[in-house]
């Protein structure tokens, strides 16, 4: 849907730049378009713009989420990893709770947090890097500094806000 409002758990610098050295070896470059990311909602409506804004700098005066990746996800053609958080499941419930009736299908049907590393290829070819990255995985803490949110604009993304947590 052009136009969504997409909701994500902003990523510290080298956690950002780890990842997004993932992608661009792993991820197809002519579907790479936006940085790695952490979805928290799919797809808002654009009109909960003003309402999601309030509830995330409440949501922001508190204190980082702790978090880490906890291990690798087969999705099809597709390889993520899993991260793991008491903290973000929370904040994404608690946002759940405050914009109740405006989810797409996708974020009503459940959240399994992760930041996906290759899309968009044969199942055979995912198959093999999931293979590979297991045999070398280790967990590990990631750093959220923030909540943001962009805007989606059938494919690339538009930075709307970004939230960075105070407290």
């Amino acid at each position: 849907m052009a136009g969504a409002l997409i909701v994500t758990a902003e990523l510290a610098t080298p956690d950002q730049a780890w990842l997004d050295g993932l992608r661009r070896i792993y991820y197809p470059a002519e579907r790479n378009l936006v940085p790695a990311h952490l979805t928290i909602f799919h797809a808002l409506p654009p009109s909960a713009e003003g309402e999601l804004r309030s509830r995330l700098k409440q949501i922001a005066a508190g204190p980082p989420p702790l978090a880490r990746i906890d291990g690798l996800m087969d999705l099809g053609g597709r390889v993520a990893f899993r991260v793991a958080s008491f903290d973000l499941d929370r904040i994404r419930d608690e946002l759940a709770a405050g914009l109740h009736g405006l989810h797409s299908a996708q974020d009503a049907g459940g959240w399994r947090p992760h930041v996906t590393i290759q899309n968009k290829v044969a199942p055979k070819v995912a198959r093999s890097l999931m293979h590979a990255m297991e045999r070398e995985f280790r967990p590990r803490p990631i750093q959220i500094h923030g909540i943001g949110v962009h805007r989606y604009l059938d494919g690339p993304w538009e930075k709307i806000a970004v939230f960075p947590f105070r407290g």
